[in-house]
């Protein structure tokens, strides 16, 4: 919910997605704000090791590091790079296992770069590496647990699809292809390698699908932060907001090559801070 989480499907690199984080987590009280930093951090770090060009056995290990790493913060022996997260553990609850299931989520893209995943494979990548960021989240900003669990569920795929929807160009450079296989074939398209894939004149009948799998899960999520208190959904709001905004206009610009990049206007930023920061 993650914040966007992004492999690059996700996006802990992105200006876009810093922008849009940081804008949202500035307005929680402090505690709440060093956490969300700590969550992060974290999945930045993880994100970098998945994204790096170094060898593949390496950043296997290092991505196995960050795994002991996190055993030895629950265990009560937190290695240095995690002392500062002791705190917000205990404090938020935050759980090992959706720690956990980010680096399992970056790590898929590591032994070999992800090309046309079926749909079931799609969904958990997009669980690990966004609805687990969620989840941590969600604890932090004080949600219900049934109702924290089921935004997590919802809004994690709705920014995650959002941006492999967005990142489609900028993923094939990097050799890797999140759009799934199902819709690819149904599409008529067998190639599972990017950059032919991304020239395809079908291309659109393999996206729009996908948007309006994005668009029921924006709708979920509304729906459970429409029942909650505002204050304790101000931040994932704001997020699901700008996330709708690219969405939207992704829509309107298509998917037919050549695609322009879409960017949210800084005009609809401060709008959508205006409306849902100060309560």
């Amino acid at each position: 919910m993650t914040l966007e989480a992004t492999a690059p499907g996700a996006n802990y690199g992105s200006s876009a997605s810093n922008s849009s984080f940081y804008a949202a987590m500035r307005i929680l009280p402090r505690d709440q704000r060093e956490a969300m930093f700590q969550i992060y951090s974290f999945c930045r770090q993880v994100d970098d090791i998945a994204d790096s060009d170094g060898p593949r056995d390496e950043r296997l290990a290092a991505l196995q590091e960050w795994r002991n790493d996190i055993d030895a913060l629950y265990q009560g022996n937190p290695p240095p790079r995690l002392k500062d997260y002791v705190a917000s553990v205990k404090t938020f609850g935050l759980k090992r296992e959706d720690f956990l299931a980010i680096v399992d989520g970056m790590e898929m893209d590591v032994p070999q770069d992800i090309r046309a995943p079926d749909m079931a494979t799609l969904d958990l990548y997009c669980d690990r590496v966004a609805s687990a960021v969620g989840r941590l989240s969600v604890r932090v900003f004080g949600l219900p647990e049934d109702d924290g669990i089921l935004l997590a569920y919802h809004l994690g795929r709705a920014l995650q699809l959002t941006n492999i929807l967005r990142d489609i160009d900028e993923d094939a450079g990097l050799g890797r292809l999140y759009l799934p296989r199902e819709a690819l074939l149904h599409a008529g398209i067998t190639s599972d390698d990017p950059n032919r894939v991304t020239a395809e004149r079908a291309l659109p009948k393999v996206c729009l699908p996908l948007t309006q799998r994005a668009k029921a899960h924006f709708e979920k999520s509304d729906e459970i932060m429409n029942r909650n208190r505002r204050r304790a959904v101000r931040a994932p709001r704001i997020m699901s907001k700008y996330y709708h905004s690219i969405l939207d206009l992704l829509i309107a610009r298509g998917f037919n090559a050549p695609r322009e990049p879409v960017r949210v206007s800084k005009v609809t930023r401060i709008l959508i801070l205006l409306r849902y920061a100060f309560i």
